[in-house]
């Protein structure tokens, strides 16, 4: 087996600094750490890194200044950057400098693992998650393998659908990999993380000049994609004006990258995803029905995992599996009798802690095991305290929290995200369409659906999701 990427995490907030290194550690990656800029440049002259974890705002050197000192030399590694809000604007400016990615804080250390396997070699937890064929004990999940297997063989663009956390990009890198496109490229672009106004050239690419801070060419993610698969991840938090522009592509199978004189042609198979009701969607008006029909030429829907139940034990045991770990039958008892209102990111966030909690003896127990007893089966959503709807009848115990002081967020902060998701609820229900209850919130179409995936994330079940 290889040996894992090395991360360099430069952040000068010391908890969070602590915290980014743990997660990433516990990820099975090797991780060095440095305050600031200049002293990553001098990690990064001592040391091999496959990729620069950097916050953007750090003294003396900050992380736009650490990614333009880095393009300077030859075979730098990727960097990925963190920002907060206020400092989203830099943040881009630094993306359309090179940088390949970035996150905004508060993020959830699922999140950070997520796209770090992107751009570099995954540890050898994150390749059984990533690389491995989809588990499939369940009947249910044997005839979906089935014919996710069928149609990787034929180049039809594939919508994969079902809620948050079933493991729609597993099913997306398993199409992959049974294509006559296996050898090609896999890149996955989630449309709701990137902001409105890059997102269109990060997709599409763009000239040297073609906008304020464009100082270089990016040939853009489909035409990276070319003789492989690109995966649009979320595809209905993308812009109505952007998707008309991505149904040209669809249709005339080439790009125009910004700036450019002509079209290049494209050679990629296309995979969606979403969590949300499609169909709703378009009878909302917020998604465009000759798109939904151009991606929807091969629907397959993802149930959740309270409703195949015969993988949990499945996917348990291969979430221990590399730590040669093993379950007793109480706590397999235990794992299948709870109804999993997170999916199959909930299962494997339980038993990564189930890892740390567990003895030397190597066996976990049910006391290893943190669930949140208040989950009840339910085959539609119930409501919490406040009155937020969840999924699965019941509330769910999300995982950490990384923000700015690198520490799960708790007490008041908890009341304070229980309010506001209570009032998000309640707009999305009386209103008519996500534009209009982001006015009756008074924040932004960007904003509300960054607050969306943070719910979805957490197992709330969101009004116009697919239920």
């Amino acid at each position: 087996m290889s040996e894992p990427a090395t991360i360099l995490v430069v952040e000068d907030d010391r908890p969070l600094q602590d915290a980014l290194v743990s997660t990433l550690a516990t990820a099975g990656y090797k991780v060095l750490a440095a305050a600031d800029g200049d002293e990553a440049l001098k990690v990064l002259a001592e040391s091999a890194v496959d990729l620069v974890v950097s916050d953007v705002q750090m003294q003396p050197v900050d992380g736009a200044e650490l990614l333009r000192r880095l393009r300077r030399k030859n075979a730098a590694p990727p960097v990925l950057l963190m920002t907060a809000y206020g400092t989203i604007d830099q943040a881009v400016a630094a993306m359309r400098d090179g940088a390949v990615d970035y996150l905004v804080k508060p993020f959830e250390a699922e999140e950070l693992e997520r796209r770090v396997a992107r751009f570099a070699r995954p540890a050898p937890s994150a390749a059984a998650r990533l690389g491995a064929e989809p588990i499939a004990e369940d009947p249910r999940s044997r005839a979906l393998l089935d014919l996710a297997a069928r149609v990787a063989q034929s180049d039809v663009t594939v919508l994969l659908t079902g809620e948050s956390g079933t493991g729609k990009e597993v099913y997306a890198r398993f199409i992959h990999a049974r294509s006559k496109r296996r050898a090609g490229p896999f890149i996955a672009v989630n449309c709701a993380a990137i902001p409105e106004q890059m997102l269109e050239a990060l997709l599409f690419g763009h000239e040297k000049g073609a906008f304020t801070g464009a100082q270089a060419r990016s040939t853009g993610k489909f035409v990276q994609s070319n003789g492989g698969t690109i995966l649009l991840d979320e595809i209905t938090e993308m812009d109505l004006s952007l998707q008309a522009k991505l149904l040209r592509v669809l249709q005339e199978r080439e790009v125009e990258p910004l700036g450019a004189s002509k079209p290049v042609a494209l050679d990629v198979r296309v995979v969606a995803t979403s969590n949300r009701d499609l169909e709703q969607t378009v009878r909302d008006g917020e998604f465009r029905e000759d798109l939904y029909y151009r991606l929807s030429v091969f629907p397959l829907q993802i149930p959740p995992l309270r409703e195949r139940p015969g993988d949990v034990v499945a996917l348990a045991r291969r979430f221990v599996a590399a730590r040669a770990h093993s379950l007793s039958e109480a706590a397999l008892a235990r794992l299948a009798s709870y109804p999993w209102p997170g999916n199959v990111r909930e299962l494997e966030n339980v038993m990564q802690r189930a890892l740390l909690y567990c003895d030397a003896s190597g066996t976990i127990e049910p006391r290893h095991l943190v669930l949140d007893e208040r989950a009840r089966p339910a085959v539609s959503g119930g409501t919490t305290a406040s009155g937020m709807t969840t999924a699965g009848g019941g509330t769910h115990a999300s995982s950490p929290t990384i923000g700015a002081a690198g520490a799960p967020i708790g007490g008041l902060a908890d009341e304070l995200w229980e309010e506001e998701t209570r009032r998000i609820v309640t707009a999305l229900a009386s209103s008519r369409g996500r534009e209009q209850a982001a006015q009756q919130l008074g924040i932004s179409g960007r904003t509300l659906r960054y607050k969306l995936q943070k719910m979805r994330r957490a197992g709330i079940q969101v009004p116009g999701d697919r239920a």
